[in-house]
């Protein structure tokens, strides 16, 4: 059994946990906060016996593993050092904010023969293989419509005067990379890199962009891509093939989907799942790479292409859109 710590106290730290305890592959051991209460609050909420004030700190125990799911501009600076002092990492998307850092920390993972991945519940999701498989049952695809329009929680603050974390460019934060990433990934995943992309956002009296799409384009094949945090979508994504459609309610979870054939006859692919047993997979297969690396090689060469990849077409995304951050990468420093 894998004993990792987490960095960071936030909800989507507790799904993880949530997760990695029903598979049982991983035991929580502590938990990193700036703030000593609210990290002892927590680690005593889910049985962690260590408490760390700094990543600093945090480096230096004899802890396995690392969970982190602290603002996007932290993301590759904790990396190095948690690689660094021989740690395996997971951490939550973005992993990195350019391309850069991430082949240069995949470079010390590497060297240092260390196991380190980004948590994207659409790449470790096993629904992932069912919809790749139903593909070609929808005949030859020229279109596709990959939509993930969700009405942020923190829309209400920021509109009283308040400057939250995910609208704040000095966090390397903003709709795409919170949202429009879980649209990239099934994009180059399903139908590999594009000839072109085209991108577009609109922005937020911070700077951050509130909504955006990019429209990828292949030999034949245009997917279009939309996301948004100041609005609430009503309908599935969808991919078009000349002989049926793939509906999908979520993008991001790979729930509720199905296809639907031109006589009107319905395959149902997978229901609801729960967000737990989602975030389960993510830690019962990051555990399995550490304990069985040989096994798990393909699979972890195919996570660390995607990761890039995807990386790269983010920072083209961004380029395109004009999304800038108030943000010093860690390999120009």
């Amino acid at each position: 059994m894998v004993k990792y710590a987490v960095i960071g106290t936030s909800w989507i730290t507790q799904s993880f946990i949530d997760g990695a305890k029903l598979t049982g592959a991983m035991q929580l051991a502590g938990v990193c906060s700036r703030d000593e209460n609210r990290g002892r609050a927590f680690a005593e909420k889910n049985g962690a016996q260590n408490v760390f004030t700094s990543v600093e700190a945090l480096a230096k125990s004899d802890i396995e593993a690392v969970y982190i799911a602290s603002p996007n501009a932290f993301h590759a600076r904790q990396t190095e050092l948690m690689l660094s002092s021989g740690k395996h990492v997971i951490c939550e998307k973005p992993v990195t904010v350019t391309p850069a850092e991430l082949e240069y920390l995949q470079g010390v993972a590497e060297k240092n023969g260390l196991v380190y991945v980004e948590a994207i519940m659409y790449m470790f999701n096993p629904v992932r293989d069912v919809l790749r498989k139903a593909l070609p049952e929808i005949g030859m695809i020229t279109s596709a419509n990959l939509d993930f329009s969700q009405l942020s929680s923190k829309y209400p603050a920021f509109r009283r005067g308040e400057l939250p974390n995910i609208f704040n460019p000095e966090m390397a934060t903003g709709c795409l990379e919170d949202l429009g990433i879980y649209c990239v990934y099934p994009a180059l995943d399903l139908f590999g890199e594009p000839a072109q992309i085209k991108a577009s956002a609109s922005f937020m009296s911070s700077g951050a962009d509130g909504s955006g799409g990019a429209l990828f384009k292949y030999d034949g094949l245009s997917v279009n891509l939309t996301y948004s945090k100041l609005g609430q979508s009503r309908s599935p994504s969808q991919i078009f093939g000349d002989e049926g459609t793939i509906l999908i309610d979520s993008v991001s979870q790979l729930t509720g989907i199905k296809t639907v054939f031109n006589d009107g006859s319905e395959e149902i692919l997978c229901g609801e799942v729960p967000k737990a047993q989602l975030m389960g997979y993510e830690a019962e297969r990051f555990a399995d790479i550490i304990e069985n690396r040989e096994k798990n090689k393909d699979f972890y060469a195919l996570l660390q292409k995607s990761a890039l990849a995807t990386s790269r077409a983010m920072e083209e995304i961004r380029t395109q859109a004009g999304i800038k951050f108030v943000y010093k990468p860690l390999t120009e420093e």
